[in-house]
């Protein structure tokens, strides 16, 4: 393929697709519902795949959680998350020594936490 092309196709990808009728604005309005109801930006990505047809949302022009920050709604991260998870499973060995999959499972949830960072 000749660089022309390439570019053609990235460009083709970039934009909305003609069969998506919703406006970034009703798009930003869904997106605040939904976080303001306690989901997260993935969660909410999920929700608007399936029951609004929309594939990415960063189609229309902004990423999930671009939108809201913008609009201060507060979301918990990944990062929070696997915080919550390793102080339940600190508390959990603390109890249970001879838990060992509960040591392990404590491992690989420090690993992601350093993946995400």
């Amino acid at each position: 393929m000749t660089e022309e092309k390439i570019k053609e196709k990235k460009e083709e990808k970039a934009e909305k697709p003609n069969w998506m009728k919703m406006k970034p604005a009703e798009l930003e309005k869904i997106v605040v519902d939904l976080g303001k109801q306690g989901n997260t930006p993935a969660k909410i990505g999920l929700i608007l795949r399936d029951q609004h047809g929309i594939p990415k949302a960063k189609m229309l022009g902004k990423r999930i959680s671009m939108i809201l920050k913008e609009n201060n709604v507060q979301f918990k991260t990944e990062k929070d998350y696997a915080g919550e998870k390793i102080k339940n499973i600190e508390a959990h060995s603390k109890l249970h020594k001879h838990d060992y999959s509960a040591k392990r499972a404590l491992t690989k949830t420090l690993w992601s936490i350093q993946k995400l960072k």
